[in-house]
């Protein structure tokens, strides 16, 4: 049990990673507020929290919203007396166009939620935050910032961006005790990831299992994480074995890029 007594704050809660996040934060202790723009997913994570013998607040909330992110402070101050663990896991993938053929405003949507609206629920949180001698913020990034592919520079960009900010705000909010780091996955193994890797094979006229097998030849480890491998690393930043980790961009990918 190594967030006993915490409480933390999930965004981006859907059925993959950020519903992995906030039941292995659970799973140590830790009392969870949930959000997300849809409770769709949230209330059954919060029903499998409460399982778990620990507190579930779900709040709908859209991060890109000053009024929305504000709401959300002030309902984990009210009703859970604050928290002292962040992670900023809600994310748009962006157009998956070239430059050349994007529209920039399509740019500037996929940067308003991964860099605008991820600080928007920083900002809104930082009070507790830093109220506490201890606290975590965690950035759930993307290996994309490192491995640079066609297609991808409107997703890959704002997540840029935040990686620089990632290492800002570990400088500047060391001395208040907020340890900031950032977790950069590759594909992370899920039924979204399954479709898209058959929809590589049918494009293809090959079949699902050799997609997988050349992409799961790439990394080190010969396979593609589950989100549940992926949120241990969260977990982990967000416990007492991470009090001296800070400002660090930690690739969780089974070392598909070194």
């Amino acid at each position: 049990m190594l967030l006993e007594g915490k409480t933390a704050v999930v965004t981006g809660i859907g059925p993959g990673l950020g519903r992995e996040v906030a039941l292995g934060l659970a799973r140590e202790g830790a009392d969870v507020a949930l959000v997300a723009r849809t409770s769709a997913v949230m209330d059954e994570v919060a029903t499998a929290i409460e399982a778990l013998g620990r507190q579930a607040l779900p709040l709908q909330g859209d991060i890109t919203s000053v009024d929305d992110c504000a709401r959300v402070a002030e309902s984990v101050r009210r009703d859970l007396g604050g928290a002292s663990i962040l992670v900023n896991s809600a994310f748009a993938d962006g157009n998956k166009k070239t430059f050349e053929d994007s529209d920039l405003d399509e740019w500037r949507h996929t940067m308003d939620v991964n860099f605008w609206g991820t600080l928007t629920m920083t900002k809104a949180m930082l009070p507790q935050l830093t109220a506490h001698a201890d606290s975590r913020l965690i950035m759930v990034n993307t290996q994309s910032t490192l491995w640079i592919k066609p297609r991808a520079g409107a997703y890959a960009s704002s997540k840029g961006a935040l990686a620089t900010v990632t290492r800002t705000l570990a400088r500047e909010l060391g001395g208040k005790g907020v340890r900031v780091n950032g977790v950069h996955p590759g594909y992370i193994f899920s039924p979204t990831v399954e479709a898209y890797l058959q929809a590589i094979a049918d494009r293809d006229g090959t079949t699902y299992q050799e997609v997988y097998d050349h992409i799961a030849a790439e990394t080190c480890l010969g396979y593609l994480p589950p989100a549940a491998e992926v949120a241990g690393t969260i977990v982990y930043l967000a416990s007492p074995l991470a009090a001296c980790v800070t400002g660090q961009a930690i690739a969780v990918n089974g070392g598909h890029w070194i």
